[in-house]
């Protein structure tokens, strides 16, 4: 599962890494992203663009948009099968941009949260879909999910699952268009190499979605003091 992530720079910084060469929509970093919040996503038609979405989403033959609440993840072994994912998969796949994932720790009565990210520190895409969808009144909304896999050795000892993390020649590849074998693309869908992976232990400030702030991706007890510090000053 992925249900928080981060996004460390401003999405039209994020730009040149994906090869981006039209910003549409722009949004600041976020160090809390949850579900129903704007995400920054790259699609490609005759471009890559740089678009947001709302996380979360909404098929096109839903009747109520909060069915999106439930559609934050995809599991790439019934993206095929499952109705909400399976036209997406074929025409609306996206990157979702971010620089790590939130994942909690259970040992006994007590979870731990985690920050896992790549050892290189460079800003990543998980692998996406999308939607447009169209109320009664009108109203648009697009939205995208985020496709999960087994997880990895790393992750194994803290979740059962693990958001697809696209290496940069897997991005170009489930961005194409031109591709609708459901297979090929199917085989994209695997566990990032956990020796390229590192994890810390955070504060449990991202328990909360109204916390959003640099604090929230600090190690544990570097965050503890830094609160600490603004109590006393």
């Amino acid at each position: 599962m992925c249900g928080r992530f981060v996004r460390k720079r401003q999405l039209s910084e994020t730009a040149p890494d994906f090869g981006v060469t039209e910003v549409i929509d722009d949004l600041p970093p976020s160090f809390n992203v949850a579900p129903t919040h704007n995400v920054g996503v790259v699609i490609r038609d005759k471009h890559k663009k740089m678009v947001s979405m709302r996380w979360g989403l909404v098929p096109a033959w839903a009747t109520d948009p909060r069915i999106g609440s439930k559609l934050i993840n995809a599991r790439a072994e019934t993206l095929v099968s499952r109705s909400a994912f399976k036209k997406a998969l074929k025409l609306r796949r996206c990157l979702v941009i971010a620089d790590g994932f939130y994942e909690w720790r259970k040992q006994g009565g007590t979870k731990t949260p985690l920050l896992i990210h790549l050892r290189s520190k460079r800003t990543f895409g998980f692998a996406g879909l999308y939607e447009t969808w169209k109320s009664p009144l009108g109203e648009w909304i697009v939205s995208c999910t985020i496709v999960t896999t087994r997880p990895n050795e790393l992750v194994i000892p803290i979740h059962d699952r693990m958001p697809v993390i696209l290496s940069k020649d897997a991005e170009e590849f489930w961005l194409d268009s031109d591709i609708a074998d459901h297979n090929r693309l199917l085989d994209l869908l695997q566990p990032y190499p956990a020796d390229k992976m590192s994890a810390y232990e955070v504060s449990d400030l991202v328990n909360s979605v109204k916390n959003d702030s640099a604090v929230c991706i600090e190690p544990a007890r570097t965050s503890a003091q830094a609160l600490e510090q603004r109590r006393l000053f």
